[in-house]
């Protein structure tokens, strides 16, 4: 399964911030990065980015690179504003939102991923929406967009800049694909086990030297450690 993670905007998107100055890419970017290291924990499944740390990458191109691509899933990464985005509002709240006439798989992935936000954040459920961004809309694929929270809410934007939320986001969204799409853990290479076993103990650095000789001639590697 071939999923794009898209961190919305960029570095310098105007306007794109809190009303205390964090940039919403910050948080995006982190949520991002976070989810391509959980989801690749996954059989079958591979992880690109849409997004650039070094340029705010166009919404045509990002839908472009998905496209080309043939993905299966593309996950947009936001968080929310209300009002000029220059005071503190009262909205709060998670929402996931689909394109009004994607598949019904879409909606229900939306759901799922929705469900599993709710429950690791206690924040307020504003529900799976219908709406007609550039980036749900333009894509082949499935598509769903997350908006994490309210930068314009004074709570919320708090809760933005910690990288416990922001690794709870990814983790809940990560969940809630996994869950949808029935993925399954890779299996992990056990890793062998090393026993040391320490022979002396002296005051004197000559009797380690000659202990360790001995040792050697029997066919045992040996090393003499100062402590």
């Amino acid at each position: 399964m071939k999923i794009m993670i898209d961190a919305g905007h960029g570095k310098d998107t105007p306007g794109k911030r809190s009303v205390d100055g964090m940039k919403e890419y910050e948080f995006n970017s982190a949520v991002a990065s976070k989810l391509k290291e959980l989801l690749m924990l996954f059989e079958g499944v591979s992880v690109m980015f849409s997004h650039s740390d070094s340029s705010d990458v166009p919404l045509h191109v990002r839908t472009s690179r998905a496209n080309s691509a043939n993905v299966d899933l593309f996950v947009s990464i936001h968080a929310n504003a209300h009002g000029n985005g220059r005071t503190w509002t009262s909205a709060e709240g998670i929402e996931t939102f689909v394109y009004q006439t994607k598949p019904k798989e879409a909606a229900e992935l939306a759901a799922k991923v929705q469900e599993e936000l709710i429950r690791a954040t206690k924040r307020k459920n504003r529900g799976v929406k219908a709406a007609d961004f550039y980036v749900l809309e333009k894509t082949k694929m499935t598509a769903i967009l997350c908006e994490c929270g309210f930068m314009t809410n004074k709570e919320e934007a708090a809760l933005l800049r910690t990288d416990a939320y922001r690794a709870l986001c990814a983790r809940s969204i990560a969940n809630g694909i996994a869950s949808y799409y029935s993925l399954k853990k890779k299996k992990q290479t056990p890793t062998s086990t090393l026993y040391k076993v320490q022979v002396g103990a002296f005051s004197q650095k000559q009797h380690a030297i000659n202990l360790a000789k001995e040792l050697k001639k029997k066919g045992y590697d040996t090393l003499v450690v100062n402590e």
